[in-house]
């Protein structure tokens, strides 16, 4: 075999497995995939203070909307100055690091959905732009969340764990506002880069076996 097939044809190989993997070929959910999903999420609102049935309707209404794409879930969050205690966790923790006890859950979750952070930042200053909100001016945290599919993020909502782990989340925030936008442009998408990291080392590669 030619050196260069020995180099580019693994390449193509892990490229190509990564794509399938982080890319949803699942297509949109179906009609039973939503029904399941929404008998899971009626049996967690009867568990959980924080699954009410307008949640549940907003939930219903994605799924049924469903396009089969990847989507970004846009996060601000303002962090609550005294959380209140909340089972599982230490008497007088904080927000932060309640906010802790729950992405501990949500990290290996998305993970293994190829679903992850894409940013994180804290707020340096009040809001400067707004209009129809009144109040809500300042902010503690942003962040993006890249989920592969609305079936990525429904499977991680009807995890059993996840009523628990939403509990800390719910002390640790003061308010927040959480909604998904499908992407347009991403110039980051990781796809991209991977396949620009795996060209640039096998070009050096075979740069090198060729001295």
């Amino acid at each position: 075999m030619k050196t260069s097939l020995k180099i580019w044809v693994p390449t193509f190989i892990i490229y190509i497995s990564f794509f399938l993997w982080y890319t949803n070929l699942g297509g949109k959910l179906t009609s039973e995939e939503i029904d399941f999903f929404s008998k899971k999420m009626f049996e967690n609102q009867s568990e959980s203070s924080n699954m009410n049935e307008d949640t549940s309707t907003v939930f219903l209404d994605f799924m049924k909307n469903d396009t089969g794409n990847q989507f970004i879930m846009v996060n601000v969050i303002k962090l609550n100055d005294d959380p209140p205690n909340v089972k599982g966790a230490n008497p007088g923790e904080d927000a932060v690091s309640l906010m802790g006890r729950y992405m501990e859950f949500m990290y290996p979750e998305l993970l293994m959905r190829a679903s992850h952070p894409i940013f994180a930042g804290s707020s340096v200053g009040k809001v400067m732009d707004k209009a129809g909100i009144e109040g809500l001016d300042n902010w503690d945290r942003a962040a993006l969340m890249r989920y592969k599919s609305r079936r990525a993020l429904m499977e991680i909502v009807i995890n059993p764990e996840m009523t628990g782990r939403h509990d800390f989340k719910i002390a640790a925030i003061k308010h927040t506002l959480a909604y998904p936008v499908e992407v347009q442009l991403n110039p980051a998408d990781p796809r991209g880069i991977f396949l620009l990291i795996l060209v640039i080392l096998g070009l050096i590669i075979q740069l090198r076996l060729k001295k």
